[in-house]
């Protein structure tokens, strides 16, 4: 790496999206970096009888749970995409265009515990909700050309409720970031003959400055373009397009993967580590996605403690995104905490 990396503002270029972020390493030098504490440790109920996501209870929509003891998946009640939407839209003014969308939106229930989080579930419970991800993406895959898996973890995410859950939207249509990433991956592979993400991870193996998590099957980094503060890329050893390919042995070891990487990130402020992450395959339409790598992204607004975030404001909303810690230097944060959580074993 270069030195001056480390202490001057430059700009450092995302291969998947063709974007910049410009980082600002001397800026970590300023006096006063925000107030610094932990936040108090949450205290909820194994089963709220108030929750529409607990088994057995109801729902807004007036449908029951069913009493579930694992994952639980069920079509949103006010879903963002409808399957039926009218495929009509209006193209006749270019600065006024429109169409109409076709899509699904599903919730899935994490566990039927409500009192936990993906990071305190059990290695074997993650395996569950990952064979759920590969079903899902398997059966709205046959009907849709994108499946999006994510999740929101905690309110200010924008999650308006703590159950252990997360989603899967469908749709017709590819969204902007799958786009960008389909095009840039493209050309990559056009120029270089090669997989993006395969050279990418190979090339962080060998350097290891950026690496947080490794086993057989699976690599987690902070990436070098990484936008928010304690960012992760996800990336299977193996070429893989779409999550239901996964063998079960590379099922159990991202299982291990995920509970490793998120007890670090509650680990590191102790608290609940809010965060939206999702996973990004290649379409499920026709074609030859061979320069596609299946992976996923973690994006967490926290900056340096359990109350302090980072905003997109300004320079980042009307120009570029801006980052002051070094990616190298936010993967030595998580990988100086412990894998034990910090609450202990409750699963």
């Amino acid at each position: 790496m270069n030195l001056t990396l480390f202490e001057y503002p430059h700009r450092r270029f995302n291969p998947l999206t063709g974007e910049y972020v410009l980082v600002s390493p001397q800026r970590t030098k300023r006096p006063w970096l925000g107030q610094v504490e932990k936040s108090s440790l949450n205290s909820r109920p194994a089963y709220d009888p108030d929750c529409y996501l607990c088994p057995g209870n109801g729902r807004a929509s007036g449908k029951n749970n069913p009493v579930y003891s694992t994952t639980h998946v069920f079509d949103n009640d006010f879903s963002a995409l409808l399957p039926d939407t009218p495929a009509v839209g209006d193209n006749s003014n270019t600065l006024l265009k429109s169409e109409g969308v076709q899509g699904i939106c599903r919730v899935i229930c994490y566990s039927p515990r409500h009192d936990l989080t993906l990071s305190e579930m059990s290695t074997a419970a993650i395996k569950d909700v990952v064979d759920v991800w590969g079903d899902q993406c398997n059966e709205l895959g046959e009907q849709y050309c994108w499946v999006q898996v994510f999740e929101n973890k905690g309110a200010v995410m924008g999650c308006s409720n703590p159950h252990p859950h997360g989603q899967i939207w469908a749709s017709r249509h590819l969204p902007n970031e799958i786009m960008k990433e389909d095009e840039q991956q493209i050309k990559y592979y056009e120029d270089q003959h090669s997989v993006m993400l395969m050279d990418y991870a190979q090339m962080e193996t060998q350097e290891k400055i950026r690496l947080v998590y490794e086993n057989t099957d699976w690599l987690v980094v902070v990436p070098f373009w990484a936008v928010w503060p304690f960012e992760l890329l996800m990336i299977p050893r193996r070429h893989i397009l779409h999550l239901p390919e996964l063998r079960e042995n590379e099922r159990h070891s991202l299982a291990s993967a995920l509970k490793s990487i998120l007890v670090r990130y509650d680990n590191l402020f102790e608290t609940e580590f809010p965060y939206s992450m999702g996973w990004h395959s290649a379409p499920y339409n026709d074609g030859d996605h061979v320069h596609w790598q299946l992976h996923a992204h973690f994006y967490p607004p926290l900056l340096r403690s359990a109350t302090v975030k980072k905003f997109m404001v300004g320079y980042e909303m009307l120009a570029e995104p801006q980052r002051d810690i070094t990616a190298e230097q936010a993967a030595e944060r998580l990988n100086a905490v412990s894998e034990q959580h910090y609450k202990g074993d409750r699963s």
